[in-house]
């Protein structure tokens, strides 16, 4: 299926080359189906390319404003979820001022459908007053192939970490070089289906809380619990079986 797919886009591809040289109409398909056939040919599902849109996510929001940043980067109809559940990230973000400092983040995971079409990352986040914690985010790639938040979560750690050393002039300090885990789903052989992901009724999740990727082959979900606590896992179809990579279980701060 992946030969196939090569082969229908580089013939595509050759037809119109072939016409504009003889200065006549293109024969074949028309660009927006070319450009339909290379979103889902094999190497779309790339980790990389949302990460690149995480940093530049957190870019903005340091330079232009935080609260400007999160308008800018989410999609039509995106979920914040907060201290009392999921709600309309626009209605929200709407009559918000930028603090003066932002939040900064990075991820640490990034998993992806076959696809392409839809990823989580989880990564770590700090506070301008130092808090740290956990972050969750699910992007969706749009019409124009740019990713756009979808959902978005975070947690502080419960109790925090020490506070680190400080180091004085002279000392030599040696960090760790931060890496991000990409992890993509396993694309199905032509005319296999995929097995649904595992029920969700064991965590009590409602159906309209669970979303799975358009290819079939990532499922997201979250919960509301008690005390604010927020609920959030992802899984991905891989070499035939479902496989957890994300599951996150965050508190809410004192005060939102």
């Amino acid at each position: 299926m992946k030969k196939l797919s090569l082969a229908l886009t580089a013939g595509a591809l050759t037809l119109v080359l072939t016409a504009c040289g003889g200065g006549q109409r293109p024969i074949g398909p028309p660009t927006q189906v070319i450009n339909r056939v290379l979103q889902t040919a094999p190497g779309a599902a790339q980790p990389s390319a949302v990460v690149k849109t995480e940093l530049a996510f957190a870019r903005a929001a340091r330079e232009e404003g935080q609260w400007t940043a999160f308008r800018q980067f989410a999609a039509p109809g995106a979920l914040l979820h907060g201290r009392s559940g999921a709600i309309d990230a626009a209605s929200w973000l709407a009559p918000l001022s930028d603090p003066e400092k932002a939040v900064q983040w990075a991820p640490k995971t990034v998993v992806m459908s076959c696809d392409g079409s839809t990823a989580v990352s989880l990564g770590r986040y700090q506070d301008p007053e130092g808090i740290v914690g956990d972050f969750v985010t699910v992007w969706e790639r749009q019409p124009d192939l740019a990713y756009r938040w979808v959902y978005d979560v975070a947690g502080p750690d419960v109790p925090q970490p020490p506070p680190r050393r400080q180091f004085e002039d002279g000392d030599i300090v040696v960090t760790a070089i931060d890496a991000v885990e990409g992890l993509v789903a396993t694309c199905p052989r032509a005319g296999t289906a995929i097995p649904p992901p595992p029920s969700d009724s064991a965590v009590g999740i409602r159906a309209q809380d669970a979303r799975l990727s358009g290819d079939g082959t990532l499922r997201w979900r979250f919960q509301h619990r008690g005390d604010g606590e927020k609920y959030v896992a992802a899984e991905y179809f891989y070499n035939g079986e479902w496989v957890t990579a994300v599951e996150e279980v965050l508190a809410s701060p004192a005060e939102e």
